[in-house]
C-alpha cells in the first residue's frame, strides 16, 4: 500500500496537481483569512484556467505559451461580458469567437490546450458576468491567478529542474522494459503470437507520446556543457537503440519454432535472457523515479554465457551442415542481446557515474532537427478553413453544441447555464469514440461525486475538515486528469460540492442541478458528434497508412544507403527510424479510434489492423537488417541486393498508389522470374567470393557465411511483407460491395 502511494505521489501528473493545487489554495487561504473569499476564489479559477497550457517544452516555450494563455483568458473572459448585454452582438460574436478559438489547434500541440483553456474561460464567464469597475477587478484577478501559477511552476523548475525528466526517463525505462519483456514471449512456442502484436502495437502509441515528451524538454533545453542534461541524453537515446535492437530479433517465429522443435532448450535460454534484460530495465526505472542507487538482481553477462553454451550444445548435437544455419541465426541472436546488454550497460553507468564522451559519439549533433517545428502561420490557419480538415469540423460542431446548449439553459431557466458549456467543452473531442468515452465517465463521475460528497456533508459539517478535503479532491482530481478521467471527474465534482457545502446550506438543490447540467451537457456532446459533421476515423485511415508506408520505405532507403556507403550512422538515418516508429504508432492509435466508433463505421476493420501489423513487421525486419549492418563488418552491397530492395520500395509505392487511388502501371510491376533469379545470384555470391577470394580463417567464414544468411532471409522476408502489404492495401481500396 505504501509502495502504491509513493509511486503515485512520485508520478509526473501528481507533481502537475501539486503545482496547480498550491496556486489555487494559498490564494483561497489568504483572502479568506482577510475576509475576502470571492477575491481569493477568483483568482485560483485563474490558475486552474491557465494550468492546462503548461505542457512540457523548453523554459523559454513554457513562459511564452503561458503567458499569452493567461492573456487570451482574460481577454475572452472580458470580451464576453462586454458583449453579452447586446444580444444581437452578442450571438454572432460568441459564435465567432468559439469556432476561431477552437481553430487554434491547428498551430499545434500547445495552441491546442491554449485553445482548450481559453473556451473554459469563456463557459466561466457565464459564472460572473458584470460591468463597469467589477468587470474589470475580475479580469484583472484572473489574470493574476494566471500570473501567480506560472510564478509557481517557475519555482518547481527552478528547485527540482531535472524532476520531470528524471521522472519521464523512468517511465520511458519502464515502458521500453515492457517491450522487451513482450518481445521475450514471442519465443515460447505455444504463445499467442497475434495478442502478443496487438500490446506491442498499443505499447507502441505509449512509447511515442512520451519520447515525443522527453524530446520537447530535453532537446530544447539542452547544455552539452552540463552532465546532467548530456546525462539524461545518452540514456534517451540509448533507450531508443534498445528500442530498435529489440525490434531487430526479427524472424519468422512459426518457422523458427519449427526448426528447434526438437531444440527448446536454446530458444527457452534466449527466452529467460529477453526477460532478465527487461527485469534489468524495469529495476532501473524504480530506481530513477526513487533516486535509489541501482543494485542488479539479474547476471546478464551470465545470461550470455548460458545461451553461448546452449549454442555450442545444439550444434555439438547436429551434423556440421545441419546445424549451419541453426547457428548462424542463434549467433545472431546472441550478438544482438550482447548489444542489448552493452547499451543497458551505459544507461546504468550514466545514473551511477559519469559518462564518457564515447558514449556520445557524435549522437548529439543535429539534436534540433527531431523536434516537430511549430509554425504559427496564418496559411495553416487558411488551408484548415475547409470541411476536409477534422479541426474545421470539430470547431463547427463545438460551435453549434455550446450555441445549443446555452439557448437551451435559457429556454428552461437552468440554475448554471456555464455548468453545460463547461461539460460539452470537457467531454467533446473531434473523434466520436472519445467523446463517448469521457461522456459516461463524467456522467458517472459526477453521480458518484455528488453522491460521496453529500453523504460526508451530511455527516461533517465541521469546515475546517471539509476544507482539507476539498484541497485534497482538487489534488486527486487534476493528478487522475490524464490516466483516469472516470475517477477526476469523481473528485472534481466532490470539491465543488465540497464548495457549495461551505458556501451555501442548500446543497441538495445544488447536486441536482449539477447532475442535470451534466446529463444534458453530455447528451449534447455525443448527439453532435454523432450527427453534425462527424469526422469518421475509416476517412482518415488511409493518411495514416501513406504515412506509414512512407516512413517505412524512407527507412529502409537509409539502411540500403548505410549498407552501399558504410562509415558513421548519418543524422537522416537516425531521423528515418524515429518517423518510423512514430508512424507505426500513429497508425495503430487510429485503429483504436476506429474500434470505439459505431460497427456501421468501422470499415474494414480487419484489414487495417492487418496493414497496421504488417507495417510493423516491415519495421521489425527493416531494424534487424539495419542493426546487422551497424554492428558488423560488412562486405560490399552487391548489385542483386540493392535491386531486391528496390522491389521492395517500388511494392511500397504501389501501395501509396492505391491509397491515392492512382492507376499503378503495370509495366512497373514486379518481375518474379528476374527477382528469383536475384535471390539465387544472392546465394550463391558469397559461396563464389569465398572460393576466389583470400583464403580466410573459421571465424572470417563464420562472420562471412552469418551475413550471407540474416541479410538474405530479412530480403526475403522484406519481400514478401511488401507484398502481403500491397496485396491488402489493395483489398482494402476495393468497393465495399466486392469484398
Amino acid at each position: 500500500m505504501i509502495e502504491q502511494i509513493q509511486k503515485f505521489t512520485d508520478s509526473a501528473y501528481f507533481t502537475n496537481a501539486l503545482k496547480v493545487t498550491i496556486a489555487a489554495v494559498i490564494p483561497v487561504l489568504l483572502f479568506t483569512f482577510w475576509g475576502n473569499f470571492e477575491i481569493g476564489f477568483t483568482i485560483a479559477v485563474g490558475a486552474f484556467l491557465t494550468y492546462p497550457s503548461d505542457i512540457p517544452s523548453s523554459l523559454k516555450d513554457k513562459i511564452q505559451g503561458v503567458f499569452v494563455a493567461v492573456l487570451l483568458i482574460s481577454g475572452a473572459n472580458l470580451l464576453v461580458n462586454l458583449t453579452y448585454p447586446y444580444s444581437w452582438i452578442f450571438y454572432p460574436f460568441l459564435a465567432i469567437l468559439i469556432f476561431f478559438v477552437s481553430m487554434l489547434s491547428v498551430f499545434g500541440r500547445r495552441a491546442t490546450v491554449v485553445s482548450f483553456s481559453v473556451l473554459l474561460s469563456v463557459s466561466l464567464a457565464f459564472a460572473h458576468l458584470g460591468t463597469g469597475w467589477e468587470l474589470v477587478q475580475h479580469v484583472l484577478l484572473l489574470f493574476a491567478g494566471g500570473m501567480f501559477y506560472l510564478l509557481i511552476s517557475l519555482l518547481f523548475n527552478y528547485i527540482w529542474p531535472y524532476r520531470y525528466l528524471e521522472l519521464q526517463i523512468s517511465e520511458c525505462i519502464k515502458l521500453t522494459a515492457k517491450y522487451l519483456k513482450l518481445r521475450g514471449d514471442l519465443w515460447n512456442p505455444y504463445a499467442d503470437k497475434k495478442a502478443i502484436i496487438e500490446k506491442q502495437l498499443h505499447l507502441q502509441v505509449e512509447l511515442n507520446e512520451i519520447h515525443q515528451n522527453i524530446r520537447e524538454v530535453l532537446i530544447s533545453n539542452y547544455s552539452g556543457s552540463s552532465n546532467q542534461n548530456r546525462k539524461l541524453l545518452i540514456v534517451f537515446i540509448s533507450l531508443l537503440e534498445i528500442l530498435e535492437l529489440a525490434l531487430s530479433t526479427s524472424f519468422d517465429h512459426n518457422r523458427l519454432h519449427k526448426k528447434f522443435e526438437k531444440h527448446p532448450k536454446v530458444l527457452l535460454t534466449y527466452q529467460t535472457l529477453a526477460y532478465n534484460l527487461a527485469s534489468s530495465l524495469k529495476r532501473l526505472s524504480k530506481g530513477v523515479k526513487n533516486k535509489n542507487k541501482f543494485v542488479p538482481k539479474n547476471n546478464l553477462i551470465k545470461d550470455l554465457n548460458a545461451l553461448e553454451l546452449a549454442i555450442a550444445d545444439y550444434s555439438a548435437n547436429l551434423a556440421e551442415i545441419e546445424a549451419s544455419e541453426g547457428v548462424f541465426m542463434l549467433t545472431t541472436m546472441l550478438q544482438y542481446a550482447e548489444k542489448q546488454v552493452e547499451k543497458i550497460k551505459i544507461v546504468q553507468r550514466a545514473f551511477s557515474s559519469k559518462i564518457s564522451s564515447h558514449d556520445f559519439n557524435g549522437k548529439d549533433n543535429d539534436l534540433e532537427k527531431f523536434l516537430i517545428p511549430q509554425n504559427y502561420l496564418w496559411s495553416n490557419l487558411i488551408e484548415n478553413l475547409s470541411f476536409s480538415s477534422t479541426i474545421f469540423r470539430h470547431s463547427l460542431r463545438l460551435t453549434v453544441t455550446i450555441l445549443v446548449g446555452l439557448v437551451i439553459s435559457k429556454i428552461l431557466y437552468f440554475h448554471n447555464e456555464y455548468w453545460i458549456l463547461l461539460t460539452i467543452v470537457v467531454i467533446m473531442r473531434p473523434g466520436y469514440g472519445l467523446t463517448k468515452k469521457r461522456s459516461f465517465e463524467r456522467i458517472f463521475g459526477t453521480i458518484a461525486g455528488g453522491l460521496i460528497a453529500f453523504g460526508i456533508l451530511y455527516f461533517v459539517h465541521n469546515n475546517i475538515i471539509i476544507s482539507s478535503l476539498t484541497i485534497l479532491c482538487i489534488l486527486l482530481g487534476f493528478s487522475f486528469a490524464q490516466t483516469n478521467y472516470k475517477i477526476s471527474a469523481t473528485f472534481v465534482t466532490m470539491y465543488i460540492v465540497f464548495i457549495f457545502g461551505i458556501l451555501t446550506p442548500n446543497i441538495t438543490e445544488v447536486l441536482q442541478y449539477r447532475v442535470v447540467d451534466t446529463l444534458v451537457g453530455s447528451l449534447l456532446a455525443f448527439l453532435a458528434n454523432h450527427f453534425l459533421w462527424p469526422s469518421w476515423e475509416f476517412l482518415k485511415i488511409p493518411v495514416y497508412l501513406e504515412e506509414s508506408i512512407k516512413a517505412n520505405k524512407k527507412y529502409l532507403k537509409e539502411i540500403s544507403l548505410f549498407y552501399n556507403k558504410k562509415g558513421e550512422v548519418s543524422t537522416s538515418y537516425r531521423l528515418a527510424r524515429k518517423n518510423a516508429f512514430i508512424e507505426i504508432g500513429n497508425l495503430m492509435a487510429s485503429f483504436q479510434r476506429m474500434a470505439q466508433e459505431p460497427k456501421s463505421k468501422q470499415k474494414q476493420l480487419p484489414q487495417v489492423y492487418k496493414l497496421a501489423v504488417l507495417n510493423h513487421t516491415l519495421l521489425s525486419s527493416s531494424a534487424s537488417l539495419g542493426t546487422y549492418i551497424q554492428s558488423h563488418k560488412t562486405s560490399s552491397a552487391s548489385k542483386a541486393f540493392n535491386v531486391v530492395v528496390n522491389t521492395v520500395t517500388k511494392n511500397l509505392d504501389h501501395a501509396i498508389m492505391l491509397l491515392n487511388e492512382d492507376i499503378i502501371d503495370e509495366a512497373e510491376k514486379t518481375d518474379q522470374v528476374d527477382l528469383a533469379l536475384r535471390f539465387t545470384e544472392l546465394k550463391n555470391i558469397r559461396a563464389r567470393e569465398l572460393k576466389e577470394g583470400i583464403p580466410l580463417d573459421e571465424e572470417a567464414f563464420q562472420l562471412k557465411m552469418q551475413e550471407a544468411q540474416l541479410v538474405i532471409e530479412q530480403l526475403i522476408w522484406l519481400t514478401n511483407l511488401s507484398e502481403n502489404i500491397l496485396k491488402t492495401t489493395k483489398l482494402l481500396m476495393e468497393p465495399e460491395s466486392q469484398n
